[in-house]
């Protein structure tokens, strides 16, 4: 088979860094280009050596100039805290970031996937959510600078396969969890778990009867590879995620229990636009990619749960043994 060079704009985070040990296993020529403002070095550390593997430091605002056979967009923080941080720096990153790849993938014909997300369907009104559901989004809140940045990549990817027939593929990523998640990453299983091994209080926003629907990293990014490699014709959108859903509360009890934390659960004010219900249709990525997850909330926390509790040791914040 003939090694694709493939690149992962990204590639340092908590995804792209598993999405680039995966590529690797297949046997690709893999490209890792981040500019390491949520991802880290050491989340690929252990792919350095591999002689297939190249780490570019790098913004996706800058002109991209490589050769390569497939594109994985990751490039855009996706947690609230950091997206947030820098709202317009959040919507330029998703639109000239996808303007850049997409001008790089008509370039070099390659394929391009575009890791879109479940925030298009804003608070839904729907449920669960299909990928024909248009979604109900405030595009002037706090959140629009992700939640209206990602639509209007989609529109872009869209028309560029339209308007200059650039291969596309287009999922929309529901909540995903796993080990490279970042301490301070400011997402709800990250949060709940660091304040369980510390024993602080579990904060929850709102009542804690909001829903959410969590996928493992492993599952989210065979999923990706599937889409990626999948028949010409077949763009999507598809979600990409599990359809167990949880409260807020259960999800907060579940990490109690399997942490044996002592902590208590405090409430508080819901942010703006925080969706009351998450919850993927994934009908579509059954038919034509053979995928559904394979691996339960309970298995996933568990080794979720160990590594963060190992990161914590690191950091000198955890001193159980």
């Amino acid at each position: 088979m003939k090694r694709k060079r493939i690149l992962v704009t990204g590639g340092a985070g908590f995804i792209g860094s598993h999405l680039c040990e995966k590529l690797l296993e297949q046997g690709n020529d893999v490209i890792c280009m981040d500019n390491l403002f949520t991802g880290q070095k050491d989340n690929i550390r252990h792919l350095m050596s591999n002689s297939y593997f190249e780490f570019i430091r790098k913004d996706i605002l800058e002109d991209i100039y490589v050769e390569c056979d497939q594109i994985y967009n990751l490039a855009c923080p996706a947690s609230p805290v950091y997206y947030q941080y820098d709202p317009i720096k959040t919507g330029k990153t998703n639109v000239i970031g996808a303007l850049h790849a997409l001008g790089l993938a008509k370039r070099c014909h390659a394929r391009i996937l575009q890791a879109s997300t479940s925030e298009v369907y804003g608070d839904p009104q729907m449920h669960p959510q299909p990928e024909s559901y248009r979604g109900y989004v405030n595009p002037i809140g706090i959140r629009s600078c992700y939640d209206e940045g990602k639509r209007m990549v989609e529109t872009l990817f869209f028309d560029y396969h339209r308007q200059h027939d650039v291969d596309i593929k287009v999922i929309r990523i529901f909540n995903t969890y796993g080990a490279r998640m970042r301490l301070d990453d400011g997402r709800v299983i990250s949060n709940f778990i660091v304040q369980a091994l510390k024993g602080d209080d579990i904060t929850i926003y709102g009542d804690g009867k909001q829903t959410r629907s969590f996928c493992y990293i492993d599952d989210l990014v065979e999923g990706m590879t599937r889409m990626m490699n999948s028949k010409s014709g077949f763009t999507g959108p598809v979600n990409i995620g599990n359809p167990g859903e949880f409260t807020m509360v259960e999800l907060a009890g579940l990490i109690i229990n399997l942490t044996g934390s002592k902590s208590r659960i405090v409430y508080k004010p819901l942010p703006q636009d925080d969706p009351m219900q998450r919850k993927p249709d994934i009908e579509l990525a059954k038919q034509n990619l053979g995928w559904e997850p394979t691996v339960s909330l309970e298995e996933g926390l568990k080794k979720t749960i160990k590594y963060f509790a190992n990161k914590l040791r690191e950091e000198n914040e955890l001193t159980i043994p």
